[in-house]
């Protein structure tokens, strides 16, 4: 096998030819396949217009912006229950714009709302409902915007000052994979195209304009890529055919039942998939370019080992890669979750049998079937980066005894860590 050198900050590495040439020759197909997809599956405005049916509120109901001057426990409507009075209060706000700009009104808040820590001073919106004995104002929601800024701003910052140039391109390889989630995939399956060819053209497109933009165009980079796409074929199969042995509709909350009315064209299993697939990204990114650098950084500084040794020792970094990314997909999947597990302790059910429910059912597939991927991701970017490298250098007469030496000494490390 011929070779080739790669250059950059990971020192002279050699690059086996005919790997690199099936490396790239996959990437090449991939990538035509995926924009092929975007070409075929991209809705036009026309059917993304056809396919929204709007919600539309109320004649002549408008929203204004209010200043919190007090709050008042209790309501004037305050409604008795069986376990007591319901959890109200009352805020009395200025508007600030509208034609009662100046007015002071008396808004309720019921519900979740008595729990969102307004302050005096705090900026709200009101809905004006015209009735017959006048203007009615009810509570719609809180002026988050301002602390939405500072934190991404503040994220900004704190990406550019640790992480430099490489975090302001990881940045804008963000901005552009939303662009293609937001502009490709969601319309797309609102109108009905075919989710699992949307999800997979979609992430496709955006795992290679990440990981370029972000770490640059190299063959670290196209290992990488390619054992993250080959994750995320084994996480979509894996998915898929979880989802058609569970017997899982996709409709586990009111969320989807009240999507479902309002685009009947999605399916809603195909939906469940494409959560899956997009789930698994950002996690299967993390790990593929962690194992390709650490395989370089093996190579770079360890030229005599062969690719076997090379392979060994980036699976010994890539098992504690597992074992923490284990708990950052379980852990993140349980947050998002915290409240639909916390139902399981106010059910006379047994869990085993709340976790075959719908709810918890998909969570579960869903968490498994990422990281299952995410597991499988690490041998195949480990093997096809340890085969892209070149095979291994004699090292110079002067030093190949004591290479040597160390070399065993590693090995025997090797096989210890191995055995343990």
């Amino acid at each position: 096998m011929g070779h080739g050198h790669s250059h950059g900050n990971h020192g002279v590495v050699e690059v086996g030819e005919r790997a690199r040439n099936i490396l790239i020759g996959f990437l090449i197909v991939v990538g035509v396949l995926a924009i092929a997809g975007l070409i075929w599956l991209w809705p036009s405005q026309a059917q993304i217009d056809g396919a929204l049916t709007k919600v539309s509120d109320p004649a002549g109901l408008t929203y204004v912006d209010a200043k919190v001057d007090a709050i008042e426990a209790g309501c004037a409507s305050s409604v008795e229950t069986p376990i007591g009075t319901a959890a109200c209060s009352t805020v009395l706000a200025t508007l600030l714009d509208g034609e009662q700009s100046g007015t002071t009104v008396a808004v309720e808040l019921t519900g979740a709302h008595v729990h969102n820590g307004l302050r005096v001073g705090d900026t709200i919106e009101v809905a004006s409902i015209p009735t017959a004995d006048g203007l009615h104002y009810a509570f719609s929601g809180v002026d988050r915007l301002p602390v939405l800024i500072f934190m991404g701003v503040l994220f900004l910052l704190a990406v550019v000052a640790v992480a430099r140039w490489k975090g302001l391109f990881a940045i804008l390889g963000l901005v552009i994979a939303a662009w293609v989630l937001l502009a490709f995939m969601l319309p797309a399956i609102i109108i009905g195209k075919p989710g699992m060819a949307v999800a997979l053209s979609g992430s496709t497109v955006i795992m290679f304009i990440v990981l370029y933009v972000a770490h640059g165009v190299s063959l670290r980079t196209s290992a990488a890529l390619a054992g993250t796409l080959l994750g995320l074929a084994v996480t979509t199969a894996l998915g898929s055919l979880a989802v058609q042995a569970a017997r899982l509709s996709g409709f586990a909350d009111e969320n989807e039942y009240d999507l479902g009315l309002l685009a009947p064209g999605i399916d809603f299993q195909d939906l469940l998939m494409v959560g899956i697939i997009i789930g698994g990204l950002g996690v299967l990114n993390d790990v593929t370019i962690t194992q390709a650098s650490a395989v370089w950084e093996l190579r770079a500084a360890a030229p005599q080992w062969s690719r076997a040794k090379v392979f060994s020792a980036g699976m010994r970094i890539g098992r504690d890669h597992i074992a923490s990314t284990i708990y950052t997909i379980v852990f993140a999947y349980a947050g998002a979750a915290l409240a639909v597990l916390l139902l399981i302790y106010f059910s006379n059910r047994e869990p085993l049998a709340l976790l075959t429910q719908e709810l918890f059912a998909g969570e579960g597939v869903r968490t498994l079937a990422s990281a299952i991927g995410l597991i499988l991701s690490v041998p195949i970017t480990t093997g096809l980066a340890a085969l892209t490298v070149g095979p291994a250098r004699v090292p110079a007469e002067g030093a190949r005894h004591a290479d040597y030496e160390a070399d065993d000494v590693d090995s025997a490390t090797a096989t210890g860590d191995g055995q343990a």
